[in-house]
């Protein structure tokens, strides 16, 4: 594919939307839309950012037998999912800054650890350019209510079986969520 051009279809509060325009390998046109949290694209290079949207956490209690899930109702969907702990990054923080705000703003726990910060990844690679920080670590302290008005939030601490059992009913998870937990709930403890 070759890059073409970018147009500005749509410009939303949160996102905007754009029809960027490739030429094929057998020299067609190939209009695709997508969404970003970039309100001025312009360039192929304005694509490929390299610069975090959003944090988002795989937290562990401090034994590691633990893992830490937010249930949360997907406006998108009309229905509860199960995810990680995540959020949009205010400018200027760095992804730690961040992911100790919204983790205590979305499960009012404290991150103790950070083990390791993964390298940029996308959300939602077939239809956005929004990038993530995704930070391993250990959190802990109690659980509370999200103080959020427009986020329904319910976080919990799920062991191995729990979240085996999670699978068994047919829960809704999101991708990247899922993956990790199917693999994590399969490890030996």
């Amino acid at each position: 594919m070759k890059f073409q051009s970018i147009q500005k279809v749509h410009s939303g509060s949160y996102i905007h939307r754009y029809d960027v325009t490739y030429q094929t390998a057998a020299g067609h046109e190939k209009v695709y839309e997508m969404i970003s949290r970039n309100p001025s694209l312009k360039t192929l290079a304005d694509l490929k950012k390299g610069q975090a949207d959003a944090v988002v956490m795989i937290l562990h209690d401090g034994s590691g037998e633990r893992l830490l899930l937010n249930r949360e109702f997907r406006m998108a969907l009309g229905d509860w999912v199960y995810n990680f702990p995540a959020g949009l990054m205010e400018p200027g923080e760095t992804p730690e800054e961040s992911a100790r705000r919204e983790l205590r703003e979305e499960t009012g726990l404290t991150l103790t650890a950070v083990r390791e910060y993964l390298p940029l990844s996308y959300s939602a690679v077939g239809f956005s350019n929004e990038t993530n920080i995704c930070i391993v670590g250990t959190a802990e302290g109690t659980i509370r209510e999200s103080d959020s008005e427009v986020e329904e939030i319910e976080a919990g601490w799920f062991t191995r079986e729990e979240i085996r059992q999670l699978f068994e009913k047919g829960e809704l998870f999101a991708a990247r969520t899922q993956a990790y937990s199917y693999l994590w709930s399969r490890m030996p403890g």
